[in-house]
């Protein structure tokens, strides 16, 4: 059984920047691919951006693009997000998730494709 619990969120201006961090326990997570979603207020899960198991390939979603990396760390069972350049409309609660079998890059930004949920952390971004 795995968990997951993400850290990191908080109140920022437009502009500035976070770091979300995701830790896993409970088992291994360095063969599973990662993402993080996001939700906000009334609307759908959103994908953010995803890596595979090796840290070699990534995707995100378009609108963070250039803006978030993704990275993960196997030996501290730790995946992050470091977000840069805020803008309100990037106010929501980010979750990490776990995938535990890889189908195609395109399932990685699908939320029902992953088997693992966190907690979620809020991110609120002032104007």
């Amino acid at each position: 059984q795995v968990q997951l619990v993400e850290s990191g969120g908080g109140l920022v201006q437009a502009g500035g920047s976070l770091r979300l961090s995701c830790v896993a326990s409970g088992r291994s997570f360095s063969s599973y691919g990662m993402g993080w979603f996001r939700q906000a207020p009334g609307k759908e899960r959103e994908f953010v951006a995803a890596i595979s198991w090796s840290g070699g390939s990534t995707y995100y979603g378009d609108s963070m693009k250039g803006r978030f990396t993704i990275s993960r760390a196997n030996a501290k069972n730790t995946v992050s997000l470091q977000m840069n350049s805020l803008k309100p409309e990037d106010t929501a609660v980010y979750y990490c998730a776990l995938k535990f079998v890889f189908t195609t890059a395109q399932a990685m930004g699908v939320p029902k494709f992953y088997d693992v949920w966190g907690q979620g952390t809020q991110v609120t971004v002032s104007s």
